[in-house]
């Protein structure tokens, strides 16, 4: 099941890729009150920004971002970008139904599909080694190493998902139109045996929480705080993160904290 693909040669023509930016993102409120989860910087660089850096670094240029939440905040930032964006209607359609519903774009190509969620260090050899030696038929996935959060079951079991998927045309075929997820056809074919993991060892974070969220950006940024462009900070920070125009006054420390500001220009304060 689990694949070791060697070398690498550029992606063929008819391969696209889909980036997933619909979600909520609930776990990481009140954050995601602000913007939406794809928009939310790591080491100030945007979530979505660090996949669509990663997808031109390995020559995919035909790219569809869908969008849900806070929609007009993803296409707003992909105004001046040759991306097509595929805005949902509320509810979101899940991971299988947004990529079903660009189908029609999709039109006969193998599609790489991307979380755009997720934090992914050493994301462009990552997306390297998931596409270096796939057959075009089979799921492939790239997971990483992780003893406590495994997605799989024997022998595999300490493999997690780490958000980045291969799929063929035929099986973007086969996806219900609706509201559907991308576990249900994986979880096929893993029974079947016809699933491919391709294991990387570079850091995986899902941002799912604040504390995710911070631990992503400072191994990002080595280890120290990250201060966004246009912040004030007189104070003292540790192991933080201050969000764009956010405000740390002298008489504050902060220690394992988010700092952003709210629309009415309050200090909005996440301990993570």
């Amino acid at each position: 099941m689990t694949a070791d693909p060697t070398g690498f040669a550029a992606p063929p023509r008819d391969l696209c890729a889909v980036v997933l930016a619909a979600g909520a993102g609930t776990r990481l409120r009140p954050l995601t009150d602000l913007a939406p989860k794809p928009l939310c910087p790591v080491d100030n660089v945007a979530l979505l920004d660090r996949v669509l850096a990663r997808l031109s670094a390995v020559g995919i240029t035909e790219v569809a971002v869908n969008a849900c939440y806070r929609a007009g905040d993803i296409a707003a930032h992909l105004a001046d970008r040759p991306v097509r964006v595929s805005v949902e209607a509320p509810p979101a359609l899940g991971t299988g139904g947004g990529v079903a519903r660009l189908r029609g774009w999709i039109d006969g190509r193998d599609v790489l599909v991307c979380n755009a969620d997720g934090y992914l260090a050493d994301g462009e050899m990552a997306a390297r080694s998931l596409l270096s030696g796939w057959d075009r038929r089979r799921f492939r996935l790239h997971t990483v190493h992780d003893e406590a959060r495994g997605d799989f079951g024997a022998p595999v079991r300490t493999e997690r998902f780490a958000g980045m998927s291969l799929m063929s045309w035929a099986q973007v075929c086969a996806l219900p139109i609706g509201t559907s997820e991308l576990q249900v056809p994986w979880r096929r074919a893993e029974a079947a045996g016809e699933l491919d993991l391709v294991g990387f060892s570079g850091a995986f974070v899902d941002c799912g929480t604040p504390r995710d969220y911070l631990a992503a950006n400072l191994h990002a940024s080595g280890g120290t705080s990250v201060v966004g462009a246009g912040a004030m900070v007189s104070g003292r920070l540790v192991r933080s993160v201050v969000w764009p125009g956010a405000v740390v006054t002298a008489e504050e420390t902060l220690t394992d904290t988010i700092r952003a500001t709210t629309p009415d220009g309050e200090p909005l304060t996440v301990h993570a």
